[in-house]
């Protein structure tokens, strides 16, 4: 064997045993007469000792040509180290070495393998497996692992099934672009990868599996973010003779489980709110809840009173910011600054100081007076010391640009604690939702969506009042999963189309198949999808989901790495029977 240890379970019970370790170079300090080696693997660091007294002169002669990043394997004997370091599992002990071999020499790396390494991002993904060596990165993936390892212990003790789907498949729409693979064996067709497994976990129930679960690779041809990929992993389950509430319950489960398994916290409480409260409360469809700035909407005492800003508006709505009463002019003109860039888009804000006193102190006294303040400060909350921001303009741009500004505060008062997790539900989606550029409606999830029966008399109607069977578990302000009960007979799923925008030719050439799976008795289902990545991310209290992933993307989808996407030569080229353009 190479070794008899790994380089970090040696400690003092095992001094005077004669051990065999290999591993990486992580650096050396020559003293002339002494050298010490601490020797790197991916469970710790052991420190070698090489004493020009105690070790073979070619040993001692060998160790010195040592660099960083050298693959070694050494064997000697344990012994109690003099300076010991409390900081590492094997602080206690070093090993004399009496044999030395270089199993494999290395070039200077082009960063420090380091926890705080001098390496910037595109140098680190362009040597990943370097960067893998890192403990930040290194330490990711384990608990990606770990994560991934109590989500099948979790679901398979509740009888889910793990079953396989395709990643060859037919494109459909469902909201993104696919990425298409041409087949060589059928001239002019295409193969497209996953979106998700959609179709393939509702014929798993039309199959009587009853409960289907998979840790999935997805692909989606989008614009990419901190927490989006091309590929990104799914945590997919679907179950049979379901209603609702019994997948909440499941998967308010799972994630009591990992919560309590991964993080050592028990959390109880999974509220639940409509989509319809969400937004007119906090501005998206996946609200942070581990703070407070609530949306108080100030169109009663706030319009007709002069201001021509506000009366123009279809919404006037403010938060009040606590502690924050005491901000300067300067550091208000930064956020409005702030909420009137592109990315934010607001043409102005309003604000309001809440005094200690209890008076108030706006950027709009010309036309409100103390008693319309103290009804604005009702309507927010906001308590003395605070201060209210208003914004106002079209609903729902000015509800996201309000959203936008709330996050941002929290953010910088520190009110986003990654080791606080507040997770909740968000219910009764819109089934469809009106795109202006194409003129017609959109399913706001994916076609088989079921619609909530006491809502179908509206389709015909007021198609944008029918409320979804769908749900998403939010976590922290990140949606980490989403799902529905499923359309399971054939003359909704026509009704869905139809309404969808789809001809009768169309929805057979599109989802035949599912169509026709239908009509051989299939079962009441419903599912839902974690993202696995995103998940980990937040449970490893982090923004961003490149680090918990080997090897990922960069924000044009590129692999520096290995430079993919790449060019084909023309031989594969004519044998897919395409041409470029």
């Amino acid at each position: 064997m190479y070794r008899s240890h790994n380089c970090g379970e040696l400690n003092a019970s095992h001094i005077n045993t004669e051990v065999t370790l290999a591993g990486w170079v992580q650096k050396s300090r020559d003293k002339g007469f002494m050298n010490w080696v601490d020797l790197r693997d991916r469970y710790g660091i052991t420190q070698l000792i090489f004493d020009e007294g105690r070790s073979e002169k070619s040993v001692f002669e060998l160790a010195k040509t040592l660099g960083r990043e050298f693959v070694i394997q050494v064997k000697g004997t344990v012994i109690e180290r003099e300076a010991k370091n409390k900081n590492i599992a094997t602080g206690e002990i070093e090993i004399l070495v009496t044999q030395l071999t270089i199993l494999n020499a290395s070039l200077t790396p082009p960063f420090t393998i380091e926890d705080e390494t001098d390496g910037g991002e595109d140098i680190r993904m362009k040597y990943r497996y370097l960067d893998i060596r890192r403990n930040p990165v290194k330490n990711s993936l384990m608990f990606r692992h770990k994560v991934a390892m109590e989500v099948r212990k979790y679901l398979s003790d509740l009888d889910f099934c793990e079953v396989e789907t395709p990643y060859l498949i037919k494109s459909t729409p469902e909201g993104a672009r696919d990425f298409v693979v041409p087949s060589r064996m059928n001239e002019g067709q295409f193969y497209a990868l996953p979106q998700s497994p959609q179709t393939f976990k509702q014929l798993l129930m039309v199959g009587g599996m009853d409960k289907y679960f998979q840790i999935v690779k997805c692909f989606r041809d989008e614009d990419l973010r901190a927490d989006r990929q091309p590929e990104f992993t799914q945590i997919d389950c679907e179950m049979a003779f379901v209603e609702q509430e019994d997948i909440l319950n499941v998967f308010e489960g799972l994630t009591r489980h990992l919560l309590k398994e991964i993080k050592g916290i028990q959390v109880e409480k999974f509220p639940r709110i409509t989509y319809e409260y969400a937004m007119k409360t906090y501005g998206n469809d996946k609200p942070d809840i581990r703070f407070g700035m609530e949306f108080g909407e100030l169109n009663e005492v706030a319009q007709h009173k002069e201001f021509p800003v506000f009366n123009a508006a279809e919404l006037v709505v403010g938060i009040a910011v606590p502690g924050v009463g005491n901000y300067t002019r300067k550091e208000i003109d930064g956020l409005i600054d702030w909420v009137k860039r592109s990315q934010v888009g607001a043409s102005g804000m309003v604000y309001v100081k809440c005094n200690e006193d209890g008076t108030y102190k706006s950027s709009v006294d010309k036309f409100y007076d103390q008693d319309d303040l103290t009804q604005w400060a009702k309507i927010t909350g906001a308590k003395a010391g605070d201060m209210i921001f208003v914004l106002s303009g079209p609903a729902d741009k000015t509800r996201g640009q309000l959203s936008a500004l709330r996050m941002e505060l929290a953010t910088r008062l520190g009110l986003r604690n990654p080791a606080e997790f507040a997770p909740l539900w968000v219910v009764d989606f819109p089934l469809l939702e009106f795109d202006e550029e194409s003129g017609r409606y959109h399913a706001m999830h994916h076609p088989f969506t079921s619609p909530k029966p006491e809502d179908m008399h509206l389709l015909e109607t007021n198609p944008g009042k029918v409320r979804a069977n769908a749900y998403d578990m939010v976590l922290n302000g990140n949606e980490i999963g989403g799902g529905s009960i499923r359309i399971h007979d054939k003359a909704t799923q026509q009704l869905m189309f139809k309404y969808l925008g789809f001809t009768e030719e169309e929805a057979k050439a599109q989802f035949g198949f599912l169509m026709d799976a239908f009509q051989f008795g299939a079962p009441p289902h419903g599912g839902l999808a974690f993202g696995l990545d995103r998940l980990v991310a937040i449970l490893g209290g982090q923004e961003t989901i490149r680090d918990f992933i080997a090897f990922p993307k960069n924000n044009s989808g590129r692999d520096v790495m290995i430079d993919a996407p790449s060019a084909i030569d023309d031989l594969q080229l004519k044998e897919l029977h395409i041409k470029l353009a």
